[in-house]
């Protein structure tokens, strides 16, 4: 007996560059809310999308996201940011808990390795830096001699916590503050991955633990700045 995936209600399809992609249709969704689209806010047609994506099933959390004015600090609902930013204060004890969980799963018996991110985390070393040398041509590079020497046990960590893990990427030290390197080069605006053994694309979206990861939102990808707790949470899905 052949199981056959039934098709996701809001499925659509895309084609581009002779390639078909697939997407949660937010046209489709909305005969179902008797709502108007093109007067919802862009954040608002976000979250929907996820929720349509992730949750098919939960119309109830749908309507509350497009009667969200009448629902603002009451009722919650299912968000899976696309992936988590991390700057290495916060990130480091992410990691070491990530390390703990695998020492306690090969205790247990069971495979380490299927512990890992559930979602892609970018970890950028940038919160370390002191100025020791100013006013001098090689400012630069004297204090980031510094900052290796410092930081050296850590560093090695994270180095090896990114080879350890899937879904785990290390921006090393001197490549710029978080927020600069997530809008630079981090962001993709559009995400795409296999759903469903499907190629699907979808908004980009993200939590961060600075308060600064808000200025993501320049580029339409919408973010939230958090605690370790709530990132933590998010890479373990």
């Amino acid at each position: 007996m052949t199981f056959v995936r039934p098709k996701h209600p809001y499925q659509n399809k895309l084609e581009h560059a002779g390639k078909q992609y697939q997407y949660a249709s937010l046209k489709r969704l909305v005969s179902h809310l008797c709502c108007d689209l093109d007067k919802l806010p862009t954040v608002i047609k976000i979250l929907m999308e996820n929720v349509a994506r992730n949750y098919p099933e939960d119309i109830e959390a749908l309507k509350v996201i497009v009667d969200w004015k009448a629902h603002v600090g009451q009722k919650t609902v299912p968000f899976h940011p696309t992936r988590v930013l991390m700057q290495d204060f916060t990130g480091v004890p992410a990691i070491v808990d990530l390390a703990a969980m695998r020492d306690a799963m090969a205790e247990a018996g069971g495979d380490a390795e299927k512990i890992n991110p559930q979602c892609p985390v970018d970890l950028v070393i940038d919160h370390s830096v002191s100025v020791d040398h100013y006013g001098v041509m090689d400012a630069l590079e004297a204090n980031q001699k510094v900052e290796m020497r410092r930081n050296r046990e850590r560093y090695e960590f994270l180095k090896w916590g990114q080879y350890a893990f899937e879904n785990l990427r290390v921006v090393p030290p001197g490549n710029g503050i978080c927020h600069q390197v997530n809008l630079e080069y981090l962001a993709k605006v559009v995400w795409q991955k296999t759903l469903y053994d499907e190629s699907w694309i979808f908004p980009d979206s993200l939590v961060g633990t600075d308060s600064h990861t808000t200025m993501i939102n320049a580029l339409g990808v919408l973010g939230w700045g958090v605690g370790g707790i709530e990132a933590e949470a998010a890479m373990l899905g």
